[in-house]
């Protein structure tokens, strides 16, 4: 039996702008998991999860490929992440095997209603962990994102996939996302092995492990609504064209105040930081007035009031609309007073810590042009 986890993400800043190629976010993984539980199988596999209400569903392959009937399927991530892992295995050479997975989420609360940490990208970095981990496959953190990537690339995802890269590197992560198009050019080439698309430099991303500040504390808030980040995210792209210049001033200032707030982290400043996330809110802010896209909810709002009014700096996180909002202290600040009153607010402080695996360090990937 194998067991493989990957922890849930938040974004701290970069939102939105983070969907062009380049332009950079900064995000944390967190100490909430989804664990993928594999074990050998022999003429068919299943998959079970609270997703499927315990349920086991079966699956089988047709022609060499993973398939499973799409009208039992809740499982499109995992099914993906198979199918793209097994094209990877018989490019190394080795025979395809029966398997049952059986998925634990910690990433909702006790009524199943999502907190917002990224299900999608923990469930696919842990699916492709444990099946890589059955055959015995040596990998690293790139290799989980890249095979991840082009997994969520094959299931048209709209997103950045920072999830992903929070998910497979652990951590603070600053990241910026690569060219979808030249990646999916190189997908349809059928000269090109995935083998080789796996070791080429993807352009313009940029996945850096960095180390916190000791002097900052992070607080998260959960608003107790669910957000769709793909809804929201269509929204957005479906507005950009009507915003034309505005849109692209935004992507501008966005990166400016990103790329200054990373540098602040890694000096450790933690006033300039705290300006950082401050001027990013405004931006969003900005950009939610002029398309219209609802990111900073009225209980967004009160999190981010209480939390200034105690001399935290802080924003909404990832798409908004529900979800969390995140909180930056300095350590020697009390928080208490803006605890209480999120409670009267109807806000959950989440006691959530941000995680990585311990003694592992991993390689950044640097931007190409």
């Amino acid at each position: 039996m194998i067991k493989a986890s990957a922890p849930g993400k938040l974004y701290i800043a970069g939102e939105y702008a983070v969907l062009e190629p380049g332009n950079p976010a900064l995000i944390v993984a967190l100490d909430q998991f989804i664990t993928v539980t594999l074990k050998p199988a022999d003429k068919q596999g299943s998959i079970r999860s609270s997703y499927s209400n315990g349920i086991s569903i079966p699956w089988t392959r047709k022609n060499g490929k993973f398939y499973m009937d799409e009208r039992d399927n809740p499982f499109s991530y995992i099914a993906g992440s198979v199918t793209i892992v097994e094209s990877y295995l018989k490019e190394l050479g080795l025979p395809l095997k029966y398997f049952d997975l059986t998925i634990e989420s910690e990433l909702d609360n006790k009524d199943g209603r999502k907190y917002g940490l990224g299900s999608s990208g923990a469930v696919t970095i842990a699916t492709i962990k444990a099946i890589l981990q059955f055959y015995k496959i040596d990998y690293d953190a790139e290799l989980l994102y890249k095979l991840s990537a082009i997994t969520h690339l094959s299931l048209h995802s709209n997103g950045s996939f920072g999830d992903l890269a929070a998910s497979s590197f652990e951590g603070w992560v600053a990241y910026s996302c690569f060219e979808k198009d030249w990646v999916l050019e190189r997908l349809a080439n059928k000269a090109i092995s995935l083998i080789d698309l796996l070791k080429e430099k993807w352009p313009k991303l940029m996945i850096e492990p960095l180390e916190a500040p000791t002097n900052l504390d992070l607080y998260i808030g959960w608003t107790g609504t669910p957000a769709s980040t793909t809804l929201l995210v269509d929204t957005m792209n479906d507005e950009q064209h009507e915003m034309n210049g505005f849109y692209r001033d935004f992507l501008k200032k966005s990166a400016d105040c990103v790329t200054d707030l990373i540098e602040a982290f890694k000096q450790s400043n933690i006033e300039q930081f705290q300006e950082g996330i401050r001027l990013n809110r405004s931006l969003l802010t900005s950009l939610a007035q002029k398309s219209g896209v609802d990111i900073e909810t009225e209980a967004l709002l009160s999190l981010c009031q209480s939390a200034e009014e105690f001399g935290g700096a802080a924003k909404s996180s990832g798409a908004g609309g529900g979800d969390c909002g995140i909180v930056l202290f300095k350590k020697e600040d009390d928080a208490s007073s803006m605890l209480a009153q999120w409670e009267t607010h109807g806000i959950t402080n989440l006691p959530l810590k941000v995680y990585r695996t311990p003694n592992t360090t991993h390689q950044s990937i640097k931007a190409e042009a």
